[in-house]
């Protein structure tokens, strides 16, 4: 079983930075595609960022330039640093995983959820 918990979340105003954080546990390990995805009100849920064994990255075109996913594998973190945050950017936050080494940009062969971390973006 893999347990993923995000934090970090919460209200910020437009134009400033955020930075979330996802905690691993259980069955999981390094060698695993890790990513962040968003839900946005009225919306499905969508591919933000994901990273692959190597560290290899990948980003939806809307945040590119702005989010920078990365982690920590001593500490099975992952982590979502996000700047020039736009009310766009409003959504809850989720971190997945799926045991797999590459092509970590396929969206939906994520298998590990987290619950979630709502980020709400304002004027």
């Amino acid at each position: 079983q893999v347990v993923l918990r995000e934090s970090g979340g919460g209200s910020v105003p437009a134009g400033g930075s955020l930075r979330l954080s996802c905690t691993a546990s259980g069955a999981i390990t390094s060698s695993w595609c890790m990513g962040w995805f968003r839900r946005i009100p009225g919306k499905g849920r969508a591919g933000v960022a994901s990273i692959d064994s190597a560290g290899h990255t990948n980003y939806t075109d809307s945040v590119k330039g702005r989010f920078t996913i990365s982690k920590d594998n001593n500490k099975n973190t992952l982590y979502l640093q996000m700047s020039s945050l736009t009310l766009e950017d409003t959504a809850l936050y989720t971190c997945a995983a799926v045991s797999r080494f590459m092509g970590c940009e396929a969206w939906n062969s994520y298998k590990f959820w987290g619950r979630g971390t709502q980020v709400a973006v304002s004027l």
